[in-house]
């Protein structure tokens, strides 16, 4: 299992951990806290996971960093081990999520120049732009995650608040140049190379799941404006995450029709991988972004939206969660009738 563990794998974790978060507040209470729960399990077994391929494994990992198609799958560890520390930073362990922050952080700084430099610039082979795909966006993703994480501790912390702040705001605008030079590639990408329906994958999802994280940081950072990194930005803050959720929400219906496209056009099977929590991800996302924004801005209908979105989300991850457990019920099976045999 942990010889081919994909990179992505803690999009799991960003999944549930998203889903938690936009439960609170809903009931039955007991959802949210069984989602959080259920990501700090999935955590402890793909930390473990992880370290037993990067030890035993170490050729195939090297191998993934330096595919520009998937190396950037390994971000879905930052945001992942982010997201965890937010969901238990609201109930209070504060500890925790600042641990959390710490690993979270470094890992960024560490993987933030290790895995451009592995997938795209050490490379020999060019053109590298054929592997640009949805996975890059979870660069953005990262980014934003520290910058959330480190804006909701901000208020709950005695000492040192000033660096708080100026973390979140500079991890925020990393994040949206980030964006930006990633969007760039992407649609280059497309315009530049055939597109299968075999090429659109779920990952594209996290196109409007960066945006939404986008909101979600912008919106903590609007909240702290006490802090005087977050008071010179705040203007410039609240209105770019308006336009960050505006062009999320305009992303949905061409990824729905892209889905569609994909699986109904042209028959591609809907199977179960790890991919699939990218589209998990981005709707438990939008809507924690869009209550965060509604909240932070005063906007009544942005914030209704946030609210009914969370049911989408919570139904796509329980769908996904089944397809997980009838593939490893598969897998079980299999591995039982080739030991028989």
């Amino acid at each position: 299992m942990a010889a081919g563990l994909d990179p992505g794998s803690f999009s799991f974790v960003m999944a549930t951990g998203i889903v938690s978060i936009g439960m609170r507040g809903h009931r039955p209470a007991v959802i949210s806290t069984a989602l959080l729960w259920l990501a700090v399990a999935g955590y402890v077994v793909l930390v473990v996971l992880t370290c037993w391929r990067a030890a035993a494994f170490r050729t195939r990992m090297r191998a993934d960093f330096a595919d520009p198609s998937g190396g950037f799958a390994f971000f879905t560890f930052v945001a992942g081990t982010d997201v965890l520390g937010a969901a238990l930073g609201l109930i209070g362990h504060r500890d925790a999520a600042l641990a959390l922050l710490v690993v979270g952080g470094l890992s960024w700084l560490v993987l933030g120049y290790a895995v451009p430099w592995a997938a795209i610039l050490g490379r020999g082979d060019r053109p590298v732009l054929a592997g640009a795909n949805g996975t890059w966006f979870v660069w953005v993703v990262a980014s934003q995650s520290i910058a959330v994480l480190a804006a909701e501790l901000e208020p709950a912390v005695k000492a040192p608040r000033p660096e708080f702040a100026l973390l979140a705001v500079v991890c925020w605008v990393v994040g949206v140049f980030l964006y930006a030079a990633v969007g760039i590639f992407v649609a280059a990408r497309m315009v530049s190379y055939p597109l299968s329906p075999a090429d659109l994958t779920s990952p594209y999802w996290v196109a409007m799941g960066a945006t939404a994280i986008t909101v979600v940081a912008g919106a903590r950072i609007v909240d702290m404006a006490g802090a005087p990194a977050a008071a010179v930005t705040h203007g410039m803050v609240a209105a770019v995450s308006v336009g960050f959720w505006a062009f999320g929400t305009w992303l949905i219906p061409p990824l729905v029709a892209a889905g569609w496209w994909r699986h109904v056009r042209h028959r591609v099977p809907l199977r179960y991988d790890t991919s699939l929590w990218s589209i998990v991800f981005p709707l438990g996302m939008y809507s924690v972004a869009g209550r965060s924004l509604g909240q932070a801005d005063h906007l009544p209908i942005v914030a209704a939206i946030g609210r009914n979105a969370i049911w989408v989300a919570l139904a796509a991850w329980t769908l996904t969660f089944a397809g997980l457990l009838t593939y490893l019920g598969s897998h079980r099976r299999m591995s039982r009738h080739i030991t028989e045999d």
